[in-house]
């Protein structure tokens, strides 16, 4: 290593050492969003593993090596609010299931006629719960409760911006909903103080979703499109 490289590396080591934590994990984040959207594969099971060393490790890292916290705690407050959250938006699964574009979007991963086998779909719900736990330890793990102290509950308002570049390619209606959802799921976790509520929330509502979306419709699909039929965009 030449002496001009030393130096450069030397710098940039203070530089990182200097930052607050709030800069470090916003920063941090940043990284991690950029190495997603360039490795992020198609299949579930390779899913699972680049999001699990993207989303998961990278974030518990940086918290580790700082003796931070960033929601991995449960407590009564935050298993009541999990219940609370997940009965909130089960309705919005249950609605959104019989709408044509989410059944024709869903499953992301797998076919109708593959996840109707109960052992395949057990199978399938584990994965799903395995890379939503990986998802919520980025979005709202280090963008959330990780920079709360900094933030407070505005902290809440971070991770919608950087799912929405995510995942710009799900159905209109999903995206319209996913950034006052991202709102919700990250201030009911900051005033937890814990991944819980959304890990819950999204985890389960993912696995319903599925399993709703392999079957017929449980709200008529006519019925749903009929009280939805003054939104502006296809659903």
């Amino acid at each position: 290593m030449s002496a001009r490289t030393a130096d450069v590396l030397g710098r940039v080591r203070d530089g990182w050492r200097d930052l607050s934590w709030t800069a470090k994990s916003l920063l941090w984040g940043f990284v991690l969003t950029v190495l997603w959207m360039r490795y992020s594969p198609i299949g579930l099971e390779r899913r699972i593993v680049v999001d699990g060393l993207i989303f998961f490790v990278g974030p518990m890292a940086l918290a580790a090596t700082h003796g931070r916290d960033i929601g991995y705690r449960v407590d009564r407050r935050a298993i009541r609010n999990a219940v609370l959250l997940a009965l909130f938006v089960l309705p919005f699964y249950l609605v959104g299931s019989s709408l044509p574009s989410i059944r024709e979007f869903y499953p992301m991963w797998g076919t109708a006629a593959e996840l109707r086998d109960p052992g395949a779909f057990a199978v399938h719900a584990v994965k799903q719960f395995a890379l939503v736990v990986a998802v919520e330890t980025y979005y709202r793990g280090l963008l959330c409760v990780g920079v709360g102290e900094r933030f407070g509950i505005k902290a809440a308002f971070i991770s919608p911006v950087v799912y929405a570049i995510h995942h710009a390619s799900k159905p209109p209606i999903e995206i319209l909903l996913s950034g006052p959802t991202d709102v919700l799921f990250g201030a009911v976790d900051y005033k937890s103080n814990s991944l819980l509520p959304s890990v819950v929330a999204h985890g389960a509502g993912l696995v319903l979703l599925d399993w709703l979306v392999i079957h017929d419709p449980i709200i008529p699909t006519e019925t749903v499109l009929e009280w939805l039929r003054w939104l502006p965009i296809p659903i």
